[in-house]
């Protein structure tokens, strides 16, 4: 179905998508600065883009000067859009596949880049289950029978030791050292740390700014701590996913158009 209603998208919005995408143009020949300007982004991106095959090779003039049309501004634009949706590596592969391969595979990427932000969705709203059922444990009466070791704990949360001694060397989870020989321990309240970062990590966060974010979480743990965490990244795929939707109308207007073949590149 998902597949079906871009294909249906793409074709319908596709035929109208130069008047909105693409700025009403005094001539079909364009100079490098002229793409830069209308595509909001630099000279040397549009150089770069060509360079990487997002956008189709430049004619030169006698003197070596690059001459662009209205292909070269649609793919930038298509690239642009898809860029906040999906991240640059994908929106190359995605333009640079609608210069190259038939309109099916075109939409097989996309397929796939709404797949990787529905996998998102669902693994954030388990980690939002999670993250709140932690949060709201109590920790009190502690005793020393209740702290774990690296490999009781990292077989509970179903990950490697050698992930939970990172995490401890990244200041993420860090447990007790029992001497003489420094062993790992990791009280109820440690334990509970290694489980807020296994379900943000689960949810897409990655070690930098988790590094950020623990300090704060636990001097508190409270479940809208956690809450407030998970909610900016829901924001986040919520707006990546609106700047795909967007982004298949500028992409219809590549597909629409007159499509310049070039030989495929290999992903990055």
């Amino acid at each position: 179905m998902l597949k079906r209603f871009i294909k249906v998208l793409v074709e319908t919005l596709g035929r109208k998508a130069e008047e909105r995408w693409v700025p009403t143009l005094k001539s079909s020949v364009l100079r490098t600065v002229d793409v830069a300007r209308r595509a909001g982004c630099s000279v040397q991106q549009v150089r770069n883009l060509e360079r990487d095959g997002v956008l189709p090779p430049a004619t030169r003039t006698a003197a070596g000067y690059r001459i662009y049309g209205e292909i070269h501004l649609r793919s930038a634009l298509a690239y642009r859009a898809l860029a906040r949706g999906t991240g640059p590596v994908e929106a190359k592969r995605i333009v640079r596949a609608a210069h190259a391969y038939p309109t099916s595979e075109v939409l097989a990427l996309l397929d796939a880049a709404h797949a990787r932000l529905h996998r998102e969705r669902k693994d954030l709203g388990l980690a939002q289950e999670a993250a709140a059922a932690i949060s709201a444990e109590l920790i009190d009466d502690v005793r020393p029978s209740d702290s774990m070791g690296v490999s009781e704990l990292a077989a509970a949360l179903g990950v490697r030791p050698s992930t939970l001694r990172h995490w401890d060397a990244e200041g993420l989870a860090v447990p007790d050292r029992v001497p003489p020989r420094g062993t790992r321990r990791y009280s109820p309240a440690q334990t509970r740390d290694a489980r807020i970062v296994h379900q943000l990590r689960s949810a897409g966060y990655r070690i930098d700014p988790l590094r950020a974010l623990m300090p704060g979480l636990r001097r508190g743990h409270r479940s809208e701590d956690v809450g407030a965490v998970l909610a900016d990244r829901a924001a986040n795929i919520e707006a990546r996913s609106r700047a795909l939707l967007d982004a298949t109308v500028a992409l219809g207007a590549v597909l629409g158009g007159d499509r310049v073949r070039v030989n495929p590149r290999a992903p990055d």
